[in-house]
């Protein structure tokens, strides 16, 4: 018999479930807790529902997603999307029906709860000498006694007025020379790359000139806009990785692009097209141009708006298949042994090479890889961090869809990756979601009564200060599953093993009727904005011991290649890693034991480690010593990874003693 429903996913979100057929996609996305725009109350007037319907076979979620299964093109469509757009699969979501398997990306502007990106810049001490320079030069104009061409002229004038020699010019800068030198009256700004070439003139004292340090991570992207003079972050911008679509982990866009003849190509542009649209907002920033920096000699503060042609640099970090992804580099062999990439040093390319929209003569340079999984991103998290200067041992965990670790001390370090999956992020979790308005990101359980107790992004007071119905809760994040499942456990309600305990008392836990899986209510269906109890699962709560094992053994399988029984110091990078708490994470067994003091969440590390090597050229270098010194393990192939694996899925661990949990979790609870 025909099945009356099908599967619906939505990207970026990552919701999915089954609807009936017949329904319209942004009543599918309520259903479903995504939330498209729709202003007009779905009258096909605002065209504010756009969404794209994805094509192809999409292994990792087990379907295949046609245009077909949205139902036939409608009339109503023709005056708000472009034969351009109806090409590349583009729906209004208010006329397009489920008609069978779909995966939906949506749009930023269609999301009515945008996706919260948390990757603020820290205050970091950078000593700022960036690749690219700017000189501001004065020339004598050619006369029919001086004839010298216009390159060789502001060759000579920079040799003498600022001691650059042997110089070489960008093409595209040559072409419109003669045009900027007559338009400053040979009063001109030259910016300089590495000393050696000229890729940016403007006519006298000029603009200010700007790079960008782009963290591309699996789940999201951010960009700093740096001035290449102050060093200030001029910009902070971030998206959700517009790749999410052809999977969420590195494993799964491998698996697309071997199954997809035009795969490769298609993530590639995706993501650069995402990279252009962040260009396009940092073009929209006015900015003031100190009269005291640089090498211009304007007299006063100038206020003038950010072009795309002023920025000069860009430094990218990313992991070994996002690398090879956005370059259009074979990922194929990253995922069978012996995992070898196709380039691991570092790389100097120009921006019109990778299609971005900025100057074209502006160079991109790409962090060096250290091995097959762990990629420039971890490069980016020792600049930043710098264990290789350490004394102590210090353990870095990047926790994101992949965790890569870093462990050691000035003598020695050792780097690993890891498969967390995505259920730290809220995939794979029956109510999970992405960090966006109305996800629960911070939750306790009274260990007596076990009441629960949360709060949702967007909203500042938690759930016991508020009427139900204003919490409009949808669904539950990465930080917010972690403390669930840490205080489940602190509370009693499920056991070291991961279990729930035999003997329940609330009311909160049930066995569903409909899956006969255990469950426990964390928001009762009158808070919530989908009309649905949101729950934790039995299933959810292996999802996060697999992903806590997948970390825990991999740091103790380092630390027993280096010797040590103890860390000194964990530092917790990545976004996800800002919004964790710490001791609620020691609690489950995430890393060995350590003094919860010395537990510390640095942010984005990678993202610190990319401004680094865009404001300093030394850097750049440090950076490719550091991709060949650090010795990397492939914690599968070590002795007894499985049975590790296996004790450590128990909360903490199933032999390993947590000493410093002692008062932080009841005796009984511990002691198990």
């Amino acid at each position: 018999m025909q099945s009356k429903s099908s599967m619906v996913i939505f990207q970026p979100s990552g919701r999915r479930g089954r609807v009936p057929l017949g329904t319209s996609i942004v009543e599918t996305s309520r259903l479903l807790g995504v939330d498209i725009e729709a202003p007009c109350g779905e009258k096909q007037v605002c065209g504010k529902c756009k969404i794209r319907i994805e094509q192809g076979n999409f292994k990792k979620f087990g379907i295949t997603s046609e245009p077909g299964h949205a139902g036939p093109w409608q009339s109503a469509e023709e005056k708000h999307i472009s034969p351009e757009e109806k090409e590349q699969g583009y729906r209004l979501g208010c006329v397009a029906t489920v008609q069978g398997d779909l995966l939906i990306y949506v749009p930023e502007a269609s999301r009515a709860g945008k996706q919260v990106v948390s990757k603020a810049a820290r205050p970091i001490n950078i000593t700022i000498d960036p690749a690219v320079k700017q000189y501001y030069v004065e020339l004598e104009p050619p006369t029919l006694q001086d004839p010298t061409g216009n390159f060789e002229r502001l060759c000579a004038a920079l040799e003498h007025q600022h001691h650059l020699e042997s110089l070489s010019i960008d093409i595209t800068v040559l072409r419109g020379l003669q045009a900027t030198l007559e338009a400053g009256e040979w009063k001109v700004s030259v910016a300089v790359w590495l000393d050696r070439e000229i890729i940016h003139v403007q006519p006298g004292s000029g603009t200010g000139i700007f790079g960008l340090a782009i963290d591309v991570g699996t789940t999201t992207v951010a960009a700093y806009l740096c001035d290449l003079v102050s060093g200030e972050v001029v910009d902070t911008l971030s998206m959700m990785n517009p790749q999410v679509k052809y999977g969420e982990d590195v494993v799964s866009r491998i698996s697309f692009h071997m199954e997809n003849p035009d795969g490769l190509k298609r993530m590639s542009t995706d993501l650069v097209d995402g990279l252009n649209n962040l260009v396009m907002q940092a073009s929209k920033r006015d900015y003031t141009h100190s009269a005291t920096s640089g090498n211009s000699p304007s007299a006063e503060d100038e206020t003038f708006r950010i072009q795309p042609a002023d920025i000069l640099d860009v430094s990218i970090a990313g992991n070994t298949a996002m690398h090879h992804i956005l370059l259009q580099l074979d990922p194929e062999p990253l995922g069978v042994i012996p995992f070898t990439p196709d380039v691991h040093h570092s790389l100097d390319i120009t921006a019109r090479e990778l299609g971005l929209k900025i100057n074209p003569a502006a160079r991109v340079f790409m962090l060096p890889i250290e091995a097959g999984f762990v990629g420039g991103d971890n490069v980016g998290v020792i600049l930043a961090e710098e264990p290789h200067r350490q004394d102590r041992i210090q353990l870095i965990i990047d926790i994101g869809t992949n965790g890569e670790l870093v462990l050691g001390n000035k003598n020695r370090l050792v780097c690993s990756s890891c498969a967390t999956g995505p259920a730290l992020e809220g995939a794979q979790i029956e109510f999970g979601m992405r960090a966006a308005p109305g996800a629960i990101e911070r939750l306790t359980i009274d260990p007596e009564t076990k009441a629960v107790d949360y709060k949702v992004i967007g909203r500042d007071v938690w759930q016991s200060f508020s009427k139900p119905e204003k919490m409009q809760t949808k669904g539950i994040c990465g930080s917010g599953i972690l403390d669930a499942v840490a205080q489940l456990f602190l509370a009693g309600v499920v056991e070291k093993s991961g279990a729930f305990a035999k003997q329940q008392d609330s009311d909160r836990f049930r066995i569903c009727p409909e899956t006969g899986i255990k469950e426990f209510v964390l928001a009762w269906a009158q808070e919530t904005s989908i009309g649905k109890d949101i729950v934790v699962t039995q299933q959810d709560i292996r999802h996060i011991q697999l992903a806590k094992a997948s970390i825990y053994t991999g740091c103790k399988l380092m630390m027993r290649r280096l010797g040590v029984d103890r860390v000194d110091s964990v530092k917790v990078a990545g976004a996800f890693g800002s919004h964790i708490d710490c001791k609620l994470a020691l609690v489950i067994g995430m890393f060995p034991d350590c003094a919860i003091d010395k537990i510390v969440s640095v942010g984005n590390a990678a993202g610190d480690g990319c401004r680094i090597a865009l404001l300093n050229r030394d850097k750049r270098r440090e950076a490719d010593w550091v991709a060949r010194h650090v010795e990397y393990m492939e914690l599968t192939l070590e002795e007894n990874f499985q049975w590790q694996l296996m004790e450590a899925i128990q909360f903490p661990h199933m032999t390993d003693t947590f000493e410093h949990l002692s008062g932080v979790v009841p005796e009984h609870i511990l002691n198990q």
